[in-house]
């Protein structure tokens, strides 16, 4: 996991416990997760091995998940043993972190962000392991939104930001951790983006 994974994962952990639900979380390191709570549960494992994954699914209703791409595989080598598990348990919703890169172009309809000169990146190698779980994701039964943030600095949280589905919205050009992490955790609660890329940006 990157740096910018273990924020967003400890924050979103806190709305989560906040609301007094229990949270199961899956990672490599764990103290990197230092939090003392009754309702968090923190399994060390690793999201390509398939039995750490079910351990973690067990008694779950919602999976979350912050994965990086890192300059590897794992994002996409990852979603469908995740996949897989949740359809074995029985688990409907699963609400990813993404990048506004799969989003659909506002000057090339056809196209998502990053084929397009709306993308500022000189390397697509990230944004195209996104597309592989949007794919994916598509081709499942399960009930899927993809939050898909612009530049996303550590920042504070201001809790007023604009979405839009599909799209970026218009001039949009970042978002902060804390409220990519606000609004993940709204969805929880939520069905207006269930089978949808959601752009997120001030």
């Amino acid at each position: 996991m990157k740096k910018d994974d273990i924020i967003a994962s400890v924050i979103f952990v806190f709305y989560v416990l906040h609301d007094r639900h229990h949270v199961t979380v899956l990672v490599r390191t764990p103290e990197k997760i230092q939090i003392n709570n009754e309702n968090l549960t923190i399994i060390q494992g690793n999201v390509l091995n398939k039995d750490d994954i079910v351990r973690a699914m067990h008694g779950i209703d919602v999976v979350i998940s912050a994965l990086n791409t890192d300059g590897t595989t794992t994002l996409s080598e990852s979603m469908p043993l995740i996949i897989e598990a949740m359809e074995n348990e029985g688990i409907q919703r699963i609400i990813t972190i993404g990048t506004a890169g799969i989003l659909q172009s506002r000057t090339t309809p056809n196209s998502l962000r990053y084929q397009s000169s709306e993308s500022k990146r000189k390397s697509t190698r990230a944004a195209k392991e996104h597309p592989k779980v949007y794919d994916m994701l598509k081709q499942s039964t399960l009930e899927w939104t993809i939050v898909c943030p612009t530049y996303l600095p550590d920042g504070e949280s201001l809790g007023k930001y604009r979405v839009d589905r599909n799209f970026l919205p218009e001039g949009g050009v970042e978002i902060s951790v804390p409220d990519t992490a606000e609004f993940t955790f709204n969805q929880i609660k939520s069905s207006d983006y269930i089978k949808s890329r959601v752009g997120i940006a001030y």
